[in-house]
């Protein structure tokens, strides 16, 4: 979980002057702090914020009840660290990779932005569990708080990415690309979300032993290309 625990010795230090993890939590070992917050996601996408067992959490992490109070101030603070560290992790992620999509062709970037966000999902299954809760199980507790501005943030990148092909003359002048986004952000949610989430491809039917998800990609940029690009002279 969190390829990179470096960068989350700032949001640690943020969340100990905040308030929401006490300085003992702080001076813990990298590998404890992840089994610790790798235990609330797991009870937070299993049972729902609202129902979040505090000695479950204490079991998957291997500490004790006591542990977890003398690392959190309260349960609110618990989960209240769980989310904000989540938003901020995955907010960093979309604002590092934004100025490379925004270089690259149209075709490139969407490529990218898909097929990449799925190969690091594949990567924290925890936390996309996390998330896929939020998301689809209708979560008023998280909704706010996690989906909606992880969602925005998704559907402005891409927004973005069509604005700047629009610039380069990629996209046919008429594409009202604020809506054409919104559409495009959608079917590369169902795309992507349907690898990580397999209950979805149940579902959406995206790919099975004859379409692989390599192949749906190709037919989604294809899709997307033939609405929107410039007539041929």
């Amino acid at each position: 979980m969190f390829n990179d625990w470096n960068q989350f010795s700032s949001y640690i230090i943020l969340a100990e002057q905040q308030g929401q993890v006490t300085r003992t939590f702080r001076r813990l070992d990298p590998t404890r702090q992840q089994a610790v917050i790798q235990a609330i996601l797991d009870e937070a996408a299993l049972r729902g914020p609202a129902a979040l067992n505090i000695k479950q959490v204490a079991q998957r992490a291997g500490v004790s009840v006591g542990s977890l109070y003398q690392y959190f101030p309260n349960r609110d603070g618990l989960l209240d660290f769980a989310i904000e560290l989540c938003v901020r992790y995955l907010t960093d992620l979309f604002e590092m990779s934004r100025p490379y999509l925004l270089a690259m062709p149209l075709s490139d970037a969407l490529r990218s932005y898909l097929t990449v966000g799925v190969e690091w999902g594949q990567t924290e299954t925890n936390l996309v569990r996390f998330f896929g809760r939020a998301a689809y199980q209708g979560d008023p507790a998280l909704a706010e708080r996690v989906v909606r501005p992880i969602a925005a943030l998704m559907r402005d990148l891409v927004r973005d990415i069509l604005a700047q092909a629009a610039a380069r003359g990629e996209i046919r002048p008429d594409v009202d690309v604020e809506a054409t986004a919104r559409v495009v952000n959608t079917l590369m949610i169902a795309i992507g979300d349907s690898q990580l989430l397999p209950y979805l491809n149940t579902y959406f039917q995206v790919s099975d032993g004859d379409v692989t998800p390599g192949r749906a990609v190709e037919a989604l940029l294809a899709l997307i290309w033939s609405g929107i690009s410039p007539a041929e002279p």
